[in-house]
């Protein structure tokens, strides 16, 4: 199904299998997990033995929790599901772990709206929970120390009331002014160490963090992850961040962490595209990022803290294979190759649309392995089935041309490719194939056997003639002189013109297919080259040739092989429109071309006869009888036509009569060579 230069479907299925995204794909009612990728394998801590089983059997230790449920509510509704932060009780090293999520569990809709698949997408954001949970908790320890500081303050104003009114309890209070004095000492020591602690933890962070102060937004904290993707140093810590990274203007960073700022709410960004200096020069990347405001004692937004990482590669090489599958898919549509995928156990197939059709089948229609085989007329059934047991057997391609009967009884020729894929258990369990639809090419190979075979026939017939005559004659040489010579040697002359005219035509076909037909242009009377030509059937008088048109008309092309033409058309009028009494020749003229046209007025061309009368090697029957000839002068006449930069063609009604035209362009160029070289 892909080029050669392009990647197999398997080697994509493998490579997406080692993607960093956890990926799944879920079927049906009761959640048959399709496939599952590497990292959503080691979410769950399983192998791929669990492919192919429903979620419940395949992961027991999510009974109890809603993923089912919600599982089988968007295959029911085709409504997609979207979590953030969401916890979930897996088994680590065989004892539950409570671990969060952001994930998708995203319905496809077959084309009836109903769901096909569920894509699931997920990625662990437990140490960002974590992390959030301290800067939460700081708050809060901040938040209890204001508090707690708030009390010691009134409680002091009580005691310095009292030592006013109350000397003699001066001392006491002393003693109880010192021991709070120890608590503060202990409150300010414990908040410093918890701010060690979280700025220990920024900077130890395997994801990119930094704490942004102020209205300013100044870098206070930034891990080297977080300069690793600005491409920045230590020496941005205390600028605001639109001077650290200036090249952020016009773009929708800081806009949305004002909005941030002012509303007191979370932002959360999947895959924004940023543009970040390196060396000099604006580099593209894409990040995910959180960006969650701290508040101080007033429950105003004091800072910001920014979690990002960096999934430019991810994004890009999504966008690789993007661009992977349309271009494979613009070649298949391009070349009209359709391709599929069997279950050799089953005979479901997954097929494009282009395959079904050239078996005769609706993008709509089922299409099984059946009615594929079904298609293949009888006699050539058990040779590709033979080819498909051998394809299998031996690890290797098939190729094979067959024929095929579409639905509506007409015959196609299909051309197919195909190899077998294998299970893990080493047996064929799938067969990847391509078709294409080769009716054109067998009818033009079938036309030009045809045409061979005519050719002989037709050069038989006079050079038998022509061999009679001259054995008679050689009977006769010692004879007189008489009527029997003159008649024997006037048929030998018609059979060798008949001859040199049929090989002339073939000679006139090799030049073409070789493009050496030489074109010799110079300034003619059209008008008279017309009516010198066929002056043979004026002579017979059995056919009146009506001219009309400009007589002073003059062009510049090959008068010889422009004369070919017009005879060919005229002998066309004369053979098949034989209950025609007059031809009529007519030139018309325009700013830009002259039209000749030949009319007849016999029996008509059949419409669907007249796409292929300019074809190489179509012989047509009219209205059932057959005649001589090759099948070459109308081709002929298209290319002498075409090589000139005109066009030609015919009108046709039947019991009205043909008419055959050609243009030529009224403009003017040198002596032109179509030889190839």
């Amino acid at each position: 199904m892909n080029s050669p230069n392009q990647i197999q479907a398997e080697e994509l299925l493998s490579v997406l299998f080692y993607s960093p995204n956890a990926t799944a794909v879920y079927k049906d009612e009761d959640v048959k997990i399709l496939s599952a990728n590497e990292a959503m394998l080691k979410f769950w801590g399983k192998d791929q033995q669990i492919i192919g089983k429903d979620f419940c059997s395949a992961l027991p230790e999510l009974e109890g929790q809603p993923f089912f449920e919600i599982l089988r509510n968007v295959w029911l509704s085709g409504e997609t599901f979207i979590a953030k932060d969401y916890p979930a009780i897996l088994l680590t090293n065989g004892f539950p772990e409570k671990f969060y999520f952001d994930f998708e569990y995203k319905a496809i809709l077959d084309t009836d709206g109903k769901t096909k698949y569920i894509l699931h997408t997920a990625s662990e954001v437990t140490e960002r929970r974590k992390a959030m949970e301290m800067v939460d908790e700081k708050s809060k320890s901040e938040q209890k120390l204001i508090n707690d500081l708030s009390a010691l303050n009134e409680e002091y104003l009580a005691t310095n009331e009292d030592l006013i009114s109350k000397h003699e309890e001066l001392f006491a209070a002393n003693n109880e002014l010192l021991i709070i004095k120890r608590e503060l000492l202990t409150a300010n020591h414990t908040l410093s160490e918890n701010e060690k602690r979280f700025k220990n933890l920024v900077e130890k962070s395997p994801v990119a963090m930094a704490s942004l102060e102020g209205e300013n937004f100044k870098v206070d904290i930034v891990n080297d992850k977080a300069l690793h993707i600005w491409n920045k140093d230590r020496s941005v810590v205390g600028m605001p961040l639109s001077e650290a990274l200036p090249e952020l203007k016009n773009q929708p960073f800081l806009n949305i962490l004002k909005e941030v700022y002012t509303t007191g709410k979370p932002y959360f960004g999947k895959e924004l595209k940023a543009m970040l200096e390196k060396n000099g020069e604006l580099t593209e990347c894409y990040l995910n990022f959180v960006y969650q405001p701290t508040f101080d004692e007033n429950n105003a937004t004091g800072s910001i803290l920014v979690v990002a990482t960096d999934v430019t590669e991810q994004v890009q090489a999504r966008e690789a294979i993007i661009e992977i599958k349309n271009r494979l898919e613009i070649a298949l549509d391009a070349s009209r190759l359709g391709s599929t995928e069997i279950n050799l156990s089953t005979g479901a197939m997954d097929s494009t649309n282009q395959f079904k059709y050239n078996y005769g089948y609706r993008t709509e229609d089922e299409f099984t392995y059946l009615d594929l085989y079904q298609s293949i007329l009888p006699e050539h059934r058990r040779r590709i089935k033979d080819l498909v047991k051998e394809s299998i057997k031996n690890n290797e391609d098939y190729k094979a041309e067959y024929p095929v009967r579409w639905k509506d009884g007409s015959i196609h020729w299909i051309q197919a490719h195909g190899r077998p894929r294998f299970n893990k258990d080493g047996m064929a369990d799938r067969m990847v194939g391509m078709n294409a639809d080769i009716t054109d090419k067998k009818l033009a190979e079938q036309r030009k056997d045809d045409f061979l075979s005519v050719a002989s026939h037709e050069l038989k017939t006079p050079l038998t003639a022509v061999r009679a005559s001259i054995q008679l004659l050689n009977r006769l040489k010692e004879k007189p002189y008489s009527q029997t010579h003159i008649r024997l040697i006037e048929q030998s002359d018609k059979g060798i013109e008949k001859m040199c005219v049929l090989i002339d035509d073939l000679l006139n076909m090799s030049r073409l297919g070789q493009d050496q037909l030489m074109l010799e242009y110079h300034d003619f009377n059209l008008h008279e080259m017309l009516g010198k030509s066929c002056h043979y059937i004026r002579l017979e008088g059995k056919h009146k040739l009506i001219l009309k048109g400009d007589e002073s008309l003059e062009i510049y092309a090959d008068e010889h092989r422009i004369e070919q033409v017009v005879i060919n058309l005229v002998n066309n009028a004369v053979k098949y429109a034989k209950g025609s009494n007059e031809i009529h020749i007519f030139t018309e003229t325009d700013p830009d071309y002259v039209k000749v046209s030949v009319r007849d007025f016999g029996q008509g061309i059949p419409e669907a006869v007249i796409p292929h009368l300019f074809d190489r090697y179509y012989r047509a029957e009219h209205i059932g009888k057959s005649y001589s000839g090759l099948g070459l002068g109308l081709y002929i006449c298209s290319e002498i036509i075409k090589k000139h930069s005109g066009k030609i063609g015919v009108y046709s009604k039947i019991g009205e009569g043909s008419t055959f035209w050609f243009t030529l362009p009224q403009k003017k160029a040198g002596k032109v060579s179509l030889a190839a070289g």
